[in-house]
């Protein structure tokens, strides 16, 4: 025998017709139980009638959701279903939150209290809550951001264009002085101390190899990776970190807003565009600085190491040291970003994940560059 209760509502009741489409309704017999949500639940006048006595028993029933028919809803909605839902969970109902909409999942998940138990604040949830392994970590926010990049590719993200373009401000035009500054002078010692060597055997004429390979294949790509590393990186990690301390990313997850399209997928976008363009201005630096060393200290004809530059510089090499500028910005992001979402809620942890953003994203660019090093030398370009 099924047994429902319509919403103890009449369209007198309300100010207009949105709230007066709004129904609930509790749909069931024996242990199996079902909530019905439908219409528009954005007023304030619509409310969730009480659960029949049967299901108060608690123990032993099942409760689901069914919204398919919900057209709109607002957070007054979580705070009626949190008085409707907790004395059921209390009692020992089992709760299956999965046919809500997803903004509100988290939501009751986190604070509806346990069976027999007085309900627990989402702090001290996660403080209870066995520690998650790095690497498992790591894989969760991997495959969350692949999903993001599916939802995008598809047209369906909540990522603003803004957003993106106000990160590549950020990480671009104002890392480029410090990638200057730092491509310049490391260009400068590699052009030295290769000199330096080739002096010895009377071959200063093949410092323009030594600097063009050296330079465009793996150093500019590696100062841009490391310099976005202790700027972008970090900053990332403060950013997103500060906000998971302020409760800022449990409240775009309340209002139904995937931290991960809103907050990672735009910096690992600009990353991803800055990067490259970082890293040719990089590799620029680097051949100048390299020239100025031949030509004023060692004599060589600046026409002569132009004309040895533009033999030595294939259109492979070039290719490569973008790539891995690509590479190296994108594992920045990532770093910085994983760390942040998955900081603790103080500031000293605030602080320990900015200082694992920088650790992680310079270890994963170093075994990036020995893997790609070794994988291209195997090809043969």
């Amino acid at each position: 025998m099924s047994h429902a209760l319509p919403a103890a509502l009449t369209p007198s009741d309300h100010a207009g017709p949105a709230a007066a489409a709004s129904s609930a309704r509790w749909e069931g017999e024996g242990r199996q139980w079902r909530l019905v949500l439908a219409g528009d639940w954005s007023g304030a006048a619509a409310e969730i009638p009480p659960a029949p006595e049967a299901l108060r028993a608690g123990q032993g029933l099942r409760l689901d959701f069914d919204t398919t028919a919900l057209s709109h809803w607002q957070p007054p909605l979580a705070a009626m279903l949190w008085q409707a839902l907790a004395p059921l969970a209390r009692a020992g109902a089992e709760l299956d939150l999965a046919g809500l909409p997803r903004g509100l999942q988290p939501l009751l998940g986190l604070s509806l209290p346990e069976a027999d138990a007085p309900p627990r604040r989402p702090r001290e949830a996660e403080a209870a809550a066995p520690a998650e392994p790095e690497w498992r970590k790591t894989l969760v926010f991997i495959g969350q951001l692949l999903a993001a990049l599916g939802r995008l590719a598809r047209g369906r993200t909540a990522m603003r264009r803004s957003d993106w373009l106000w990160q590549i401000e950020q990480t671009g035009p104002r890392s480029l002085p410090i990638v200057l500054l730092v491509s310049t002078l490391v260009g400068l010692i590699v052009a030295y101390m290769g000199a330096e060597q080739l002096q010895r055997f009377a071959a200063e004429s093949f410092i323009a190899n030594l600097v063009t390979i050296g330079v465009v294949r793996e150093i500019a790509a590696l100062v841009v990776g490391i310099v976005l590393a202790g700027r972008v990186g970090a900053a990332f990690a403060a950013q997103i970190g500060s906000m998971r301390a302020g409760e800022e990313i449990d409240a775009l997850t309340t209002l139904g807003v995937d931290p991960v399209e809103h907050l990672v997928l735009p910096r690992m976008l600009a990353l991803l565009v800055t990067g490259p363009l970082l890293t040719l201005c990089a590799g620029m630096a680097g051949l100048a600085v390299g020239c100025a060393v031949a030509v004023l200290l060692y004599d060589v004809p600046a026409l002569a190491y132009l004309s040895t530059t533009r033999g030595a510089l294939q259109g492979p090499d070039i290719a490569i040291g973008l790539l891995k500028g690509s590479v190296y910005a994108v594992l920045v992001a990532l770093a910085g970003c994983r760390q942040g979402l998955n900081a603790g809620r103080s500031a000293q942890a605030v602080g320990e994940a900015t200082t694992a953003a920088v650790v992680q994203a310079i270890v994963w660019m170093v075994v990036a560059a020995s893997t790609l090093t070794v994988i291209f030398q195997r090809l043969g370009v």
